[in-house]
């Protein structure tokens, strides 16, 4: 595994796909192409609070903090390499209850390919939340030797409960 708290190990650009390079299940991915020779990386999933052992009158009435995080390389293919995209969503999978969308942009200071975290906390969301949808992005750009990414690691969603 990555070790979050040293730089990402150095890595070339590559002709492999994505899915031989680490462990996905549960990942719906795509590419979504943009100019001069850069792509995004689309990674999402849709996580079932209550398949997770969360009941419906839990959720509704206590309403616990439901933390997401992530850690993406700082791979300075551009200014923004990393978007996270999170919707709470009701029992039809399709009303949102509450959102949150980041676009970091790192410094470009300090050396290439630290690990930057983002995360957020939904707190107080109201009744109905049954769904987590986390979706992030992360920028390639299409060299020589094949594609060079943006890699993300630790990708969690959590339920805090409060005493």
């Amino acid at each position: 595994g990555i070790n979050i708290y040293e730089p990402a190990p150095p890595t070339g650009p590559t002709r492999q796909p994505l899915e031989t390079l680490g462990n996905f299940r549960g990942w719906y991915i795509r590419t979504e192409q943009l100019q001069h020779n850069c792509s995004w990386t689309v990674k999402h999933q849709c996580v079932d609070l209550l398949a997770e052992g969360l009941w419906e009158e839990l959720l509704d009435d206590e309403q616990p903090d439901i933390t997401v995080m992530d850690w993406f390389e700082d791979s300075r293919l551009d200014v923004c390499v990393y978007e996270l995209h999170v919707w709470l969503l009701a029992a039809d999978r399709h009303t949102v209850i509450a959102q949150h969308h980041v676009a970091p942009r790192t410094s470009g200071r300090g050396p290439p390919g630290r690990w930057v975290q983002v995360s957020h906390v939904f707190r107080q969301y109201g009744p109905g939340v049954r769904f987590v949808h986390f979706l992030h992005k992360t920028k390639n750009r299409m060299e020589a030797g094949g594609l060079r990414r943006t890699r993300v690691t630790d990708s969690s969603v959590s339920v805090q409960f409060r005493e």
